[in-house]
């Protein structure tokens, strides 16, 4: 029985020892393979590792390794594990807060982003979401391919970056899928057809990826796989880089004689070319050191056969993210970024190089989602083009059509006087450029709605029998999203004879000088005046009580000149409008002679104001006519 009891102890040692020792054979190859990035084959044994240990920090590899390959759930489900051990913060907590973006769970996402100060990527994205209606996006089904991306127009169809179906042949260690080739495919609504990996000698045994053809089609640059007979180069720290390679089109239309780029660096990557229309400027991206981080995108330029060294882009393009796929049409590059505020992951971003200061903008959805959108390639005219993304769990080509955006002017006119609605009121849409107007009444409710063109300026009038017409411009120009516009009118009733305080028209003691803030406000008044050429108009000018009423009234006099000669120089008809001063015969205050009052008070009665003096019934009002 003794002996019975010693085997049994025995057994339990050896097999604890046994599972301990296969636990760090797990962790060792897991370690071995995260360092390698063979991330598929690092989660293999991090899963089998962690199931008998609680390794916080193989569960944060684990997690990074997962999100490497896209594997979101898996990623998050680590990241949670770690989490409850010690609260994530810093770069784990903002990866978290990655993955949690990723799936669409923002409201975790955010508690996760709040642990990782001063991570720029993971801002409310919301913004970007607002308008749906620029673009319209579908998928498009290649077969014979579990991945595609990166499409670009080639003779009667594309070419692309593909991985391939099925198991054999070489495997990527990165998530165990086979190698990306580049492939030809045609098009038809939206299904891909005759796949065929690109005719040469251009792809190899490993990676082959984004491609530019030449607008003349007989040079390809395409990124590839660091490689040199059949073996992957690294570098000190077994990292295998991208690099830059040139290829032609011979006379059957293979691609060969393929060549490296000349500023392909053993230590760093190079790739995703673009190339400018006249194939004089090339663009593309590396991780070499001295960038902004991650990989940014860097600019040759071409003199003769040879480039110019590499400069970093400007334009506030590169950030301490990633930025990747450039593509260029004219004067517009688009790109993909992880750096700049977004949806989450890659979004695609556009920038005006012919504009120095031009600054990167969000194209908001449903070109970018909360997963990686990348690879935004318009087609010649920019009406059309395809864009890749993983929105559906794996890499897909897209097309997208641009649709044009729904502008739309609405709003209300009220009764100022009665705070009522005001129906039948005369709403006047001119458009400035071709005299072309429209016109329509309010609703009973006041309410009015016109639909607006893109690229456009307009004036928008309201008129109403016994109220002054009333106006506001306002331009469509540069608007690329749908919009709303809304302006609101509250007309006032037209009474002869009673003054209307012009607000913010006001005179340094002792001068008659307009000041420069008061032009915008005559600005108005000679918009006003322009919108009611039927009325007569008096503009008056007040003093406050200091100096004599002789001084007074001559200074009033040389204000209210002052003001209306302004509004004559910016077009009001002088016979249309009068200079009366009045001196300090019509304080609005207790400030008279002999009171002690504060420069505010005093700078109350130093006013201007404007009265009908009349109405000319035999001339249209602007609004109607």
């Amino acid at each position: 029985m003794m002996k019975q009891a010693h085997y049994t102890v025995f057994l339990t040692a050896a097999l604890t020892l046994l599972a301990a020792s296969c636990t760090m054979h797990h962790m060792e190859v897991a370690d071995r393979s995260f360092e390698r990035m063979a991330y598929q084959k690092a989660t293999v044994h991090y899963e089998r590792a962690l199931r008998r240990s609680s390794d916080r920090n193989a569960m944060l590899k684990a997690a990074e390794a997962f999100g490497k390959q896209g594997r979101y759930e898996n990623a998050a489900a680590m990241y949670a594990r770690a989490d409850e051990q010690q609260p994530l913060d810093g770069d784990h907590a903002a990866a978290y807060a990655r993955v949690l973006n990723a799936l669409g769970r923002k409201d975790e996402a955010a508690t996760f982003l709040g642990r990782a100060t001063g991570d720029r990527d993971l801002v409310d994205g919301s913004e970007f979401m607002k308008d749906t209606t620029l673009f319209q996006v579908q998928p498009v089904a290649i077969p014979g391919l579990s991945a595609a991306f990166s499409a670009i127009p080639w003779e009667n169809g594309i070419v692309l970056v593909g991985e391939k179906e099925g198991q054999g042949g070489q495997r990527n260690p990165w998530n165990g899928a086979s190698f990306l080739d580049l492939y030809t495919a045609k098009l038809n609504d939206g299904h891909g057809s005759d796949v065929r990996p690109l005719s040469g000698t251009v792809n190899g045994r490993f990676h082959e990826g984004p491609a530019v053809c030449s607008s003349d089609g007989r040079t390809l640059l395409f990124t590839r796989s660091d490689y040199y007979k059949f073996r992957l180069q690294k570098d000190d720290g077994s990292v295998s880089h991208l690099k830059l390679f040139r290829a032609t089109k011979d006379d059957e239309g293979g691609w060969g004689d393929v060549s490296q780029f000349v500023h392909n660096h053993p230590d760093h990557s190079t790739g995703h070319p673009a190339l400018s229309a006249d194939g004089e400027t090339l663009y593309f991206i590396s991780d070499a050191p001295g960038g902004q981080g991650g990989t940014d995108i860097y600019l040759c330029e071409r003199t003769g056969d040879r480039w110019s060294d590499p400069k970093p882009l400007g334009y506030g393009v590169n950030t301490d993210g990633n930025e990747m796929f450039p593509v260029v049409l004219g004067d517009t590059l688009y790109f993909a970024s992880d750096g700049h505020p977004g949806l989450g992951g890659l979004d695609v971003f556009l920038v005006d190089l012919s504009d120095p200061k031009g600054v990167p903008e969000n194209l908001g959805y449903p070109i970018n989602t909360v997963r990686d959108d990348f690879s935004f390639v318009p087609l010649q005219g920019g009406g059309t083009g395809f864009l890749s993304s993983d929105r559906s769990g794996s890499d897909r080509i897209y097309t997208w059509t641009s649709v044009p955006p729904m502008l739309v002017l609405e709003g209300s006119f009220t009764d100022d006087e009665l705070g009522e609605p005001m129906p039948d009121v005369g709403v006047r849409l001119l458009e400035l450029t071709t005299g072309k107007a429209v016109e329509a009444l309010t609703a009973e409710d006041g309410t009015y709605r016109f639909e607006l063109a893109q690229g456009k300026d307009y004036r928008v009038l309201g008129s109403k029998d016994g109220m002054f017409t009333e106006s506001r411009e306002l331009s469509t120009k540069d608007q690329r999203y749908s919009r709303t516009y809304t302006e609101d009118f509250q007309l006032e009733r037209i009474v002869v004879d009673k003054p209307i305080i012009v607000e913010n028209i006001y005179y340094d003691y002792d001068r008659w000088d307009l000041r420069p803030s008061s032009c915008s406000e005559l600005d108005k008044l000679v918009r006003l005046f322009n919108d009611n050429p039927n009325l007569s108009f008096e503009l008056s000018s007040h003093t406050d009580s200091r100096a004599s009423e002789l001084y007074n009234l001559v200074l009033s006099e040389a204000r209210a000149k002052s003001a209306v000669d302004y509004l004559i120089r910016k077009g009001v008809a002088p016979e249309r409008i009068s200079a009366k001063g009045y001196g300090e015969s019509k304080l609005v205050n207790r400030c008279r002679d002999g009171m002690e009052c504060s420069e505010e008070d005093h700078q109350r009665n130093r006013r201007t104001e404007f009265k009908v003096t009349r109405i000319d019934p035999s001339m249209a009002r602007s609004g109607t006519d």
